[in-house]
Formats: structure tokens, C-alpha cells, sequence
């Protein structure tokens, strides 16, 4: 597996991470087992960046990795998040990054991960009570006591990463951006990069959508989050699927699967870009990993290029979630 620097600062990374979201029974129920086996794998796949977070859970996601990664913590680096006010009845409409906060939710991930160090700690979003300077600050004060080597911001807006990284350099952006969520390419894509700031896409696949096999919701479990997708609703689901009958296109041309269409899309946008597919089981992270070999031509991209975002039926979150993004 190829490598990819995030940042400026020495953070280097596998060319594809895993996102381990949902082995927290967010699409739907899911194996520890199996869930402990494909992060073996990923790891014996070369894939060495994993992703998690406090809230993915809560906090039983970090529990999962943690164990997982006994006896290999070398072999890994770990990144989490933080930002979300658990305490909350709302607890994924509220955020809470005072200083006090971050330092208190980066200990617990040590201990839930079993680690003295995170690799890469997030502000999982930006939270509009508190100036990022402080929130950053703190942050910085954990990369002096060891207890976190890089820095991240999620969902970040333009303003906000310039003022971050001002404070402490930034080394990677979470963000979605795939296929059918392009909203980085005018303004965010072009300032991380004017920085020297990594970029690490979440939901490349859209959530399963461009894998051309996602399921209509009233197939899906109960408490999967895709029932609060727009995009997976009603006449947008099968408007939708048009779009992703292009990606099929060009994979059945390829010889490969959409899925793997559609990683090498975002892995062909820049060696300063890394998405964190996430699943749950090994078929599919194998599937993933082979996209890291497919290689796209100019037309194919050009062609891929044109699916934009006009064409996309439904925005990307419900209005409680898009509220947290910074825009």
C-alpha cells in the first residue's frame, strides 16, 4: 500500500485508512468479531490509518479499536474525535470543545483505546460558543505532553482553518467529499492546500450509494443512520441511481466495481488526499484496498468529473446535522 503525508509536520498515512464508524452498529447491527477481524486485515493489507471517534457509540467504537490493536499498536496510527456534548439529550445536534472539555475527552480515548498517545485528535466540529484559538490551544497543549502527535478539524469551514492553523499547524481536514458531494472544490480544497494541510474524505462511497448495491430504507435496520438521509428518501433515491449508473458505466468497462470506480476517483484527486472507507467486514475492506490499483484515464476522470453536484437529488444531511457543519 502506498503511503500519503497528511500536513506539514511528518504525519505519514497509508493511501486509503479504514473508518471504523460502523462497526458501532450505525448502519445496522454489526459483529465484534468480524469487526476485530477486517481491522487485522487492514492491517495485514497494509492499510495502517484508522478512524474513530468519542461519539461513534458512544464510546464503544474507541473500546473496539482499542482491542483490536493490542500487541499492534506500532503497526497503527489511531485518529479520533472529540466536540460532541454527550451529556445532551440532542447529543448529536450539541457541541463542546472549551478547553476543559478537550482535555477531559482526550483522556478518556486514551484509556478507551489503550494507548498513551492519538496519533491524530480532531475537533470533530467546530463549535460557534467558543473561539477556535481556545479550542485549539488546548489541543496543542496535548501535542506538548505527548499525549497527541498531529491535529485535525472536521467540517471546518474556510475561516476557521485559517484562524486554527495560525495557532497550531493543522495537519489533516475531515471532510465528505466523494463522487456526489463536491462542495470542498471551490474554496476548502484549494485553501488546505495553500497551507499544507492534508485532506481525509469521509463517506466516499456516499454512504454505500455509489457502491450501486445501497439498500432502500425500508429494507434497512432500524437506527440505521442512513433513514435520516435525504438522498436515500423517497424520489431521490431513485433519482440518484442514475447518477450512479455512470460509475457502473466506467466499471464495467474497468473491469472492476463502482465502489472501486469511485475510491480511485478520490484517490486520483491529489497524493495530498486520503479517504477512510469504512466497513465492517473484510469482503468489502479487500474491495476497497484493490481500488488503491485502479487507475483511472483522463477521459474517465473528465468523464466522472462531470457527475457534479447539480445532478445529486437531496442535500447530504438532514437540516439538524447540516447545522453543525461550518460553511
Amino acid at each position: 500500500m502506498q503511503q500519503r503525508k497528511l500536513g506539514s509536520e511528518g504525519l505519514t498515512v497509508s493511501a486509503l485508512g479504514l473508518g471504523c464508524m460502523g462497526m458501532a452498529q450505525v448502519y445496522g447491527a454489526s459483529d465484534d468479531a468480524e469487526s476485530i477481524a477486517t481491522i487485522h486485515r487492514a492491517l495485514e493489507l497494509g492499510v495502517n490509518f484508522f478512524d474513530t471517534a468519542e461519539v461513534y457509540g458512544p464510546y464503544i467504537n474507541e473500546e473496539l479499536l482499542g482491542k483490536a490493536l493490542q500487541g499492534k499498536r506500532q503497526q497503527a496510527v489511531i485518529a479520533t474525535k472529540f466536540g460532541f456534548d454527550l451529556t445532551s439529550k440532542d447529543r448529536l445536534g450539541a457541541v463542546y470543545s472549551r478547553p476543559e472539555n478537550v482535555f477531559k475527552v482526550a483522556n478518556e480515548s486514551l484509556r478507551r483505546l489503550g494507548t498513551d498517545y492519538i496519533d491524530l485528535f480532531y475537533q470533530h466540529r467546530v463549535d460557534p460558543a467558543v473561539p477556535i484559538e481556545e479550542t485549539v490551544g488546548a489541543m496543542a497543549e496535548l501535542v506538548k505532553q505527548g499525549k497527541v502527535r498531529y491535529l485535525g478539524l472536521s467540517e471546518a469551514g474556510a475561516a476557521n482553518i485559517r484562524r486554527a492553523h495560525a495557532v497550531h499547524p493543522i495537519s489533516a481536514l475531515q471532510s465528505e467529499y466523494s463522487l456526489w458531494e463536491r462542495n470542498l472544490e471551490p474554496e476548502i480544497i484549494p485553501l488546505v492546500r495553500e497551507l499544507g494541510i492534508g485532506l481525509v474524505p469521509y463517506c466516499p462511497l456516499g454512504r454505500g450509494f455509489l457502491t450501486g448495491v445501497a439498500p432502500r430504507l425500508d429494507s434497512t435496520m432500524e437506527g440505521d443512520f442512513r433513514r435520516n438521509d435525504p438522498r436515500f428518501q423517497g424520489e431521490n433515491y431513485d433519482r440518484n441511481l442514475r447518477l450512479v449508473e455512470e460509475v457502473k458505466a466506467v466499471a464495467r468497462k474497468k473491469r472492476v466495481t463502482a465502489a472501486q470506480i469511485a475510491l480511485a476517483w478520490v484517490l486520483q484527486k491529489g497524493d495530498d488526499i486520503v479517504p477512510i472507507p469504512g466497513t465492517k467486514r473484510r469482503k468489502y475492506l479487500e474491495e476497497n484496498v484493490a481500488a488503491a490499483s485502479v487507475t483511472l484515464t483522463p477521459d474517465e476522470m473528465q468523464q466522472l468529473d462531470s457527475i457534479g453536484e447539480e445532478e445529486v437529488s437531496g442535500p447530504r444531511y438532514a437540516d439538524t446535522f447540516m447545522k453543525l457543519v461550518d460553511r
